[in-house]
């Protein structure tokens, strides 16, 4: 039965709401997706869905057994379809279905070279599989979708090796979409060929961090059939999740983790110890000694592949998420731009949370009307609404028609001993401390101290606001054992600040979940501390990386050298009576590693710059 999209109002003489369809003239007793206000209607009873599981067979063979990798897909879909009814699709890939292992970190603290943890694959029978968790099932399915959920490779009960979405998982992902489009093979349990003959075709990806990153990794394939995605706090770079520059780095909290450990933390299959080569082969080729980027590295920059992206994106980002860090939205978000491609962003104040938790009703009814638009080509509003949401303070949007602003011109600021801001003269010097955390050593930003230096402009007398990414340049030497250099921008000034969310009455439900349930999210609302100054954003380096990324050239002890690095991509705004602060450090306790204590970094002010992006006025 080819698909009819029929409106609520009368049938007669309704023109047809999706391109290439028929006009929806059909019999109203026929089952059919419902459109009111630019949206599908939730008309199906998910608890009578029909509910399934395939294994769609890729073109790799990641663990090396001789037979083409499986990815297990469980599936939840209309009771119609069976009848003749087609449905798009909604896909969420994800390596957690099986839950998590516990692999151990490696040391954050340098004594002569990085060093990696040991480790052994774990022992003892998988995890149950469970999807109690996948894509707002019950929401989606209910307004005519199928909502699929897909063991990555490696996890579950998918076959191959995880590869913290290298290639293989790539193609895993592209395989399940080809399937939906008729171009992929898949089996049920008993080893019989079926298909998903209920498929439209047009299928979305969608999810949050390793889930939003699987739907960039598949969109890079420009695989057909694949319409949207949506990534929530997704990487589009692995590079700069674990690198800054050349120099190892960690998500904030997570000292110690890399590359190696997402693969080992996600290995849930049968018979993990199967995939050991793999994970020691990812161990070594990620380079945790020098940070170079390479070519492990390079085929998972998804940002760098957004010309060959055939489907939209609508991607979300956390101005206070330091787990997945503001760049893997700016690179994504650029990257898009200049390739064309459709795209929807919302920049929020919280961390590495959803947007469910942030803004509830006004998401769902976004994605609403964006599924509806591109997998079912309903003709809403949603493509001529502003590109950008912006929350400014929590609970405060702002829509804007791109990002970062257009008027935002960069202004460079001289590093002098009378603060930021004019030409400097001389030299200062700082002696690293990796013991120090940032906080501390931001705390007195008017008294000396050893181990940092701050430059400060003088109190603001308007609003000033920051959009996109400063960047800071230094004429120094470098002497010692830390090849790190890290900039944080800082506000000071006293303020209530956003310090985090709270709970507050349960008000989604995953699945057959009733509030109250395990399988409910909570509304979060932010909380507030008045605190004396605020850790803006910041950015590292590795000197030995001055002239490129992919090499690394020492440095000479107490030779001078031009160093230029970004920080991480940022949007705020410094208030009246606020002054703009730039702290430079070596180590930065909370990101880099930790070599011995003593490196000397001394900073020539002549030759040394702030650049801030500062908008018009």
């Amino acid at each position: 039965m080819r698909l009819t999209l029929l409106p609520v109002a009368a049938l007669a003489g309704t023109v047809g709401l999706v391109a290439g369809t028929v006009p929806a003239f059909a019999d109203a007793g026929r089952p059919h997706i419902v459109v009111k206000d630019g949206k599908t209607q939730p008309t199906f009873s998910f608890k009578d869905a029909i509910r399934e599981k395939v294994f769609v067979e890729t073109n790799v063979d990641s663990d090396g057994d001789g037979e083409r990798d499986r990815v297990s897909v469980y599936i939840t879909r209309p009771k119609e379809t069976t009848g003749g009814l087609k449905v798009a699709s909604i896909l969420e890939g994800s390596p957690y279905y099986a839950g998590l292992q516990d692999p151990p970190y490696h040391p954050a603290d340098v004594t002569d070279y990085p060093r990696l943890a040991p480790w052994t694959p774990p022992p003892g029978p998988p995890a149950p599989t469970s999807y109690s968790r996948v894509y707002y099932d019950n929401y989606f399915v209910s307004r005519g979708y199928a909502v699929l959920a897909a063991d990555t490779l490696g996890t579950g009960d998918s076959d191959g090796c995880p590869t913290a979405v290298g290639p293989n998982e790539a193609q895993g992902m592209k395989s399940v979409v080809q399937w939906l489009t008729g171009k992929a093979t898949a089996y049920d349990a008993q080893g019989n060929k079926i298909s998903a003959g209920w498929s439209t075709g047009n299928v979305a990806m969608a999810g949050k961090s390793y889930d939003g990153t699987l739907p960039l990794a598949a969109a890079a394939t420009g695989v057909s059939g694949l319409k949207t995605v949506v990534s929530i706090s997704g990487v589009s770079n692995w590079y700069d999740e674990y690198r800054a520059n050349g120099g190892v780095v960690a998500p904030d909290g997570w000292e110690g983790e890399d590359l190696d450990l997402h693969a080992k933390a996600v290995l849930s299959r049968r018979d993990p110890a199967v995939c050991a080569p793999v994970m020691h082969d990812l161990e070594k080729k990620m380079d945790r000694v020098t940070g170079d980027y390479n070519r492990t590295w390079d085929e998972r920059n998804f940002a760098k592949s957004a010309p060959h992206f055939k489907a939209s994106v609508f991607m979300t980002s956390g101005l206070a998420d330091w787990n997945v860090k503001p760049i893997q939205m700016s690179l994504l978000w650029d990257g898009l731009k200049k390739a064309g491609v459709d795209r929807k962003l919302w920049i929020h104040q919280a961390a590495h949370d959803e947007p469910l938790d942030v803004r509830q009703s006004v998401w769902l009814e976004s994605l609403n009307l964006w599924f509806a638009h591109e997998l079912y080509g309903v003709r809403n509003d949603i493509m001529r609404q502003p590109k950008v949401d912006l929350e400014r303070t929590p609970g405060q949007w702002e829509t804007h028609k791109d990002w970062p602003e257009a008027s935002a011109r960069p202004v460079p600021l001289g590093l002098s001993a009378k603060g930021l801001g004019g030409r400097g003269h001389g030299t200062q010097q700082l002696v690293d401390d990796p013991s120090r955390k940032a906080e501390e050593l931001a705390a007195n930003p008017d008294a000396a101290d050893p181990n940092r230096l701050v430059y400060l402009t003088p109190k603001l007398t308007r609003a000033t606001r920051l959009s996109g990414t400063a960047r800071i340049k230094l004429r120094a030497s470098v002497d010692g054992r830390s090849p790190y250099l890290s900039a944080l921008l800082v506000d000071y000034g006293s303020d209530e600040r956003v310090s985090g969310f709270v709970p507050t009455s349960g008000r989604w439900c995953y699945g057959d979940s009733i509030p109250g349930d395990e399988g409910c999210r909570t509304v979060r609302e932010y909380t507030t501390a008045v605190t004396p100054f605020k850790i803006v954003t910041r950015g590292w380096t590795d000197v030995r990386n001055r002239e490129s990324i992919w090499r690394s050239t020492p440095v000479k002890p107490g030779k001078d050298y031009t160093f230029s690095w970004p920080m991480q991509p940022y949007d705020y705004v410094f208030k009246p009576g606020h002054r703009i602060g730039l702290m430079v450090l070596a180590t930065d306790h909370a990101y880099t590693l930790r070599y011995p204590a003593g490196t000397k970094v001394k900073v020539d002010l002549d030759g040394s710059t702030l650049t801030l992006p500062l908008t018009k006025g």
